[in-house]
């Protein structure tokens, strides 16, 4: 990660080889495991009634034929169009079909990170490239972005979003930026539409404290463009209230206000604690970062790096933490602004430049003798894989065995590249870079070809044994005895498979006697009358 380039000459090449990197490990078994509960099976069902156009207007999606008020249809509509491009009518589309749209497009945040640190920090072509490297080896940003999910792809269009609103001091180019703001904000809309609130905050509050908007030379274009980007998002929204009434509003009052407020859905009773684990275990081995970073970004907060991304990151977590309902998945948002605050300080072990480069308006790291011990960190982390590698080989370590792949090569990356960041030559240093990165990634490959990845599959029972049940004894009504409902097993069984809630005692109306699917002994299900 070489600094002598000139200002202008952002790293393009590798950026988009770093893009491509994150899609070859995005594709890599993509398809190889079933959807999980609940928002992938969800999202799929969604997707493939808008593709055989169920809902009582166009553009409006539905789930089982009822409206479906849990999210707008954005990233549905895609996915739809890859149904119908790969899939013949009377088929169930593959994992690997759901799938693909939201994977390619999650990948897009590893290149916008790079570009949106270079347009913060002019000319540090190392902090570009360190941002991108952090968002391709970040176990979580990979593996959601790889689910049939909206995380992902909200991810990307924030990053745009934010690019977009830093370039519009360009007197020639604003009407175009301001256009591709406003069409972000729209894609923001149409997937996630309460995230764009504190995600447009962020920028606000990052614009109003440096008082950029000052410096924009064409403002009335830029508003324009922004307007005139908005329109798909706005439009879809009021045809929305337009066809479904108040119904519409709980789009934003269930699903986004409704979560800070009340207890709006299943979720974890932990509330903020649960997006501080996520964090805590996923932002290996880059998390060792992040304390620094924050207090350097403090002493820096004159700058505009400074400035974007302590906003973006006290915003978001602000927005985030509160939530009453929390998943684990809501915590995505912020490893935009913890890419960009690590970056630097990466780029910093590096190069590592003299005290006598330090000015008030670019201070040096802080506790820099703490700093340039992290190496030796990473290289005691990578020797402990090794040995639980070597463990697995015991009986006593047998459990570990599934993990034994992924133990040494996480190990061999993380321990030589401490050890060559200790080194004095900076080229040494860069080749510890590369082995901590190439270490993650190479991981995370095995990883996702393997059925570790989607460990939630392992949490009950597998759905394709049931679902198979049930279309065996197609035209009548079924329901599930002694479970909850499960999204998963409705997709697969391609019909909808309630709960039974009937009981000893309880007449079942004057209906059609139903049938009941329920697991007996050794794990064999039966369907007969329900009971």
């Amino acid at each position: 990660m070489r600094s002598g380039s000139a200002p202008d000459a952002a790293p393009w090449i590798a950026l988009v080889a770093l893009g491509t990197a994150a899609a070859v490990l995005a594709l890599i078994g993509l398809g190889d495991l079933p959807l999980r509960d609940f928002d992938e099976a969800t999202v799929a069902r969604v997707a493939l009634e808008l593709r055989h156009g169920l809902g009582e207007a166009p553009l409006l999606p539905t789930l089982w034929d009822k409206p479906y008020l849990n999210k707008a249809p954005g990233l549905h509509s895609l996915i739809a169009l890859v149904i119908g491009a790969t899939t013949q009518h009377n088929q169930l589309p593959s994992e690997w079909t759901i799938r693909l749209a939201p994977a390619l497009l999650s990948c897009l945040v590893v290149p916008l990170g790079g570009w949106l640190q270079w347009t913060l920090r002019p000319g540090d072509r190392s902090s570009a490239l360190a941002t991108s490297v952090i968002l391709l080896t970040l176990l979580p940003v990979a593996r959601h972005g790889r689910l049939a999910m909206l995380d992902g792809t909200q991810l990307s269009a924030m990053a745009l979003l934010w690019l977009a609103l830093l370039k519009l001091n360009g007197s020639r180019t604003s009407a175009l930026w301001g256009a591709v703001a406003g069409l972000m904000a729209s894609a923001m809309l149409l997937l996630k539409a309460p995230l764009l609130v504190p995600a447009a905050v962020a920028a606000g509050v990052a614009l109003a404290c440096s008082q950029e908007w000052k410096s924009w030379t064409n403002k009335s274009a830029a508003l324009i463009g922004m307007l005139l980007g908005l329109a798909p998002g706005i439009g879809w929204h009021l045809w929305h209230a337009h066809i479904r009434g108040s119904e519409a509003l709980w789009l934003w009052g269930g699903d986004g206000a409704g979560r800070v407020l009340l207890d709006a859905g299943e979720g974890s009773d932990l509330g903020w604690r649960v997006p501080v684990i996520e964090v805590l275990e996923g932002g290996w081995p880059w998390l060792p970062l992040l304390p620094f970073a924050l207090v350097w970004a403090w002493r820096c907060r004159q700058s505009r790096w400074s400035r974007w991304s302590l906003a973006s990151l006290l915003t978001l977590a602000g927005a985030i933490l509160p939530l009453r309902t929390q998943l684990p998945w809501y915590s995505h948002p912020l490893w935009l602004p913890i890419a960009l605050l690590c970056a630097p300080l990466l780029a910093w072990l590096v190069e590592r430049p003299s005290s006598s480069s330090n000015s008030p308006g670019n201070p040096q790291p802080p506790w820099r003798w703490l700093l340039s011990r992290l190496p030796m960190f990473w290289c005691g982390l990578g020797l402990l894989l090794l040995l639980l590698w070597l463990a697995s080989f015991n009986s006593i370590g047998s459990s570990l065995e599934p993990y034994r792949d992924l133990a040494v090569v996480l190990g061999l990356g993380w321990c030589g590249g401490g050890w060559w960041l200790r080194s004095g030559a900076p080229q040494r240093r860069r080749m510890g870079v590369i082995s901590l990165s190439c270490g993650n990634a190479a991981a995370l490959a095995l990883l996702f070809h393997s059925p570790l990845w989607l460990w939630e599959l392992n949490e009950t029972w597998p759905v394709q044994p049931v679902a198979a049940l049930a279309r065996a004894n197609p035209g009548g009504e079924i329901r599930l005895k002694g479970y909850d409902e499960r999204p998963s097993l409705n997709w697969y069984a391609e019909q909808r498979i309630e709960r039974f809630k009937g009981g000893p005692g309880r007449r079942l109306s004057d209906k059609p006697q139903k049938d009941c699917i329920t697991e007996g002994q050794a794990g064999r299900w039966t369907l007969a009358n329900c009971r």
